[in-house]
């Protein structure tokens, strides 16, 4: 069964950059999302086990969403994906739930070396 996967990036350039660098072996099902809002209706819908998640995005930014996943309870594994890297910025997405900081632009291997060191990928 295909994992669901969901890219929230106001950027379109950076939604498919982070889908080419996801493993090639990994079975998914990709959505994407444009801002937080979008995302947070994907993950109400099933569509995010795994959340790639962006900071800086209009209507709903990358911390509210992590705010509204901690106050609903929403059932995804969020790993924030930006290229905003103040220490200030990684503190606060951890604090909020988030897995994992990855900086822009990111790499296939960084990626799967987060994915099997938390058990989702093999």
């Amino acid at each position: 069964m295909s994992t669901p996967v969901l890219i929230c990036d106001d950027s379109s350039f950076a939604r498919k950059q982070m889908a080419r660098a996801l493993p090639n072996d990994w079975d998914i099902e990709v959505t994407f999302a444009g801002n937080g809002e979008e995302a947070l209706v994907a993950i109400k819908e099933g569509k995010a086990d795994i959340l790639f998640l962006d900071l800086t995005m209009p209507v709903l930014d990358g911390y509210g969403v992590l705010e509204a996943i901690r106050a609903e309870d929403l059932p995804t594994m969020v790993i924030v994906v930006s290229g905003d890297i103040q220490p200030e910025a990684r503190d606060t997405v951890k604090k909020l739930g988030a897995l994992e900081f990855i900086k822009k632009p990111i790499t296939t291997d960084k990626i799967t070396e987060i994915l099997t060191a938390y058990g989702i990928f093999a």
